[in-house]
């Protein structure tokens, strides 16, 4: 140990390793969703000029407490992300970077970004923005230890940023706003589940409760998949009902829904990680397909 700590010291300094740590450590998968969802809700409300500059502002002060987010639940969770195969190699867990570091960084990032929000964006996003953090960090992330429902619970936080992208330009969330926050919600159960089967056996050796641990057969996992699936159909079809999008939408929408629930169903039965991995990758698909259409199809 200590011929590897005087090894690691004598080590030139990695600049670029030090930069992707720090990408690592915001969690930049979550972050890219937050991100796309904000600015396809942004644009859904925009009508006559598009304002470039204040939608490059929400955008920075989203990706800034999203960034702060997802540092601060490295460092809550440094210890079981070392127990963990998945992801005891992110920068923490390993010692590649200190957790007073991370706490530095995340506390920075996080302040700027509501700050930021607060200045540039409005009073309302900079609380959605504290929602968010409040709910990841204080809500969800130690529930994680204690409940399967924190699944559902981590979907609240989960689905706010679209509403970030909604309020910035409307300046309030109607009907149609929270249509879109629903779609995100029920998007991240079938998501999340898949990963929390894939992944069961690290879970369990973590100590998280999560419903594909408790419950190994996959019962109570597949019936969640399923409703969620199921109950995204319709849900996804709303905004063509509410005026937001055009029929190309609709139709799209349907089609990537049935795709996304035969998906869901097929996982539900089969309850393998070979049919968990295929709808973690129909997830990973259907959302930026869905955001897209809604996009291009804005009425």
């Amino acid at each position: 140990m200590e011929q590897a700590i005087q090894h690691d010291l004598q080590a030139p300094f990695n600049w670029r390793q030090y930069a992707r740590d720090f990408y690592d450590l915001s969690k930049p998968g979550i972050g890219f969703y937050a991100l796309i969802t904000t600015a396809a809700s942004f644009w859904l409300a925009s009508h006559g000029k598009f304002d470039v500059a204040f939608f490059v502002k929400t955008m920075i002060a989203t990706a800034l407490v999203t960034c702060g987010g997802g540092a601060l639940n490295q460092v809550l969770e440094v210890i079981p992300d070392g127990q963990m195969r998945r992801t005891e190699k992110r920068p923490l867990p390993s010692g590649r970077m200190p957790v007073s570091t991370g706490l530095i960084f995340g506390v920075a990032t996080s302040i700027a970004g509501v700050i930021l929000m607060q200045a540039f964006v409005g009073s309302l996003a900079a609380l959605l923005a504290i929602g968010t953090l409040v709910g990841y960090l204080f809500v969800y992330t130690p529930l994680k230890k204690r409940t399967s429902l924190s699944t559902i619970i981590g979907a609240f936080p989960g689905a706010i940023p679209i509403l970030i992208g909604w309020v910035a330009v409307m300046g309030s969330i109607d009907i149609r706003g929270w249509v879109l926050f629903a779609i995100l919600f029920f998007w991240q159960i079938p998501h999340f589940l898949a990963i929390a089967w894939m992944y069961r056996k690290d879970y369990a050796r973590a100590g998280f409760p999560m419903l594909t641990v408790i419950d190994p057969d996959g019962f109570r996992a597949a019936h969640q998949v399923i409703v969620y699936v199921l109950g995204l159909i319709p849900i996804s079809l709303l905004p063509t009902m509410l005026g937001l999008t055009g029929w190309i939408y609709f139709v799209g929408a349907f089609i990537l829904g049935v795709g996304f629930a035969v998906s869901g169903i097929q996982t539900a039965f089969q309850r393998t990680n070979a049919a968990a991995k295929r709808l973690l990758f129909a997830s990973i698909i259907y959302l930026p397909a869905l955001l897209a259409l809604m996009v291009l199809d804005k009425r």
